[in-house]
């Protein structure tokens, strides 16, 4: 059994490099993996095969795993473990739609805040994403930094909005949001069309205007969430009871 658990996670995860806050960079490297879909829904999140393949002693993955529950992206099953999420559509759905709400919240909260430096980190991400997608995503490096982009750059908003109740409920709703979209759907257009997004919300946001911040913010969640429910209605397997979907490669 332990063989067959290393197996399923091989060359999913990164070793982690020594030092202090161990269980931190794992924890990063596993949550990582999850919302690259090196890790997929339904793959056992073996402590011990994960130690030997990060390098590290068993005590900061098990914390890091735990985490990973924490945030829902990943879950405990009975007499197997923790294993990664699998995507419940009805729950993505009514995720998406609290998604919305808050999102647009932090875009109008940062819009109100906004100084030149939050502005510098923003379009120098905008721009790198930009420079990423125009140059297609010919490796799963490229498709890794496209994911990693996406995630810092509504990061950033949220840091920019300063509430802390707001950033803490949607570090952990972005999360399985993530989990969900790369799963449900991996269209050669997603890269462009979230980056297209997110220069919007980015001019609304330079511009001062909280209520077109807002709007963009919200547009682009409704719009994914279209996109899910589009992709779900191609794919009737998603629609089974168990509708868990492994990443398209």
């Amino acid at each position: 059994m332990t063989r067959e658990l290393e197996m399923s996670t091989q060359g999913a995860v990164n070793p982690v490099a020594a030092g202090s806050l161990l269980a931190d960079r794992a924890y990063e490297e596993l949550k990582g993996a999850v919302l690259a879909g090196r890790l997929h829904p339904g793959d056992a999140l073996s402590v011990p095969a994960l130690a030997t393949q990060m390098r590290i002693s068993r005590s900061p993955v098990r914390e890091a795993v735990q985490r990973l529950i924490h945030d829902g992206l990943a879950t405990h099953v009975a007499h197997r473990g923790a294993v990664v999420s699998t995507v419940d559509v009805e729950d993505v759905r009514q995720l998406y739609v609290v998604r919305e709400v808050m999102e647009g919240l932090a875009a109008r909260l940062a819009t109100e805040r906004l100084d030149a430096a939050a502005v510098d980190r923003l379009r120098r991400l905008v721009e790198r994403h930009e420079a990423l997608v125009t140059a297609e995503l010919a490796t799963e490096s490229d498709e890794r930094a496209h994911v990693e982009m996406d995630v810092a750059y509504h990061r950033l908003i949220r840091e920019a909005a300063g509430n802390d109740h707001l950033t803490a409920a949607l570090d952990t709703i972005q999360g399985r949001a993530h989990l969900a979209l790369h799963s449900l759907w991996r269209s050669p257009q997603a890269p462009r069309l979230a980056v297209e997004e997110h220069r919007r919300i980015f001019e609304a946001m330079t511009a001062g205007d909280p209520d077109a911040a807002e709007q963009a913010a919200r547009d682009h969640i409704r719009r994914l969430r279209t996109r899910l429910s589009q992709a779900v209605t191609a794919d009737p397997a998603a629609g089974e009871d168990h509708r868990a979907v492994r990443p398209i490669a």
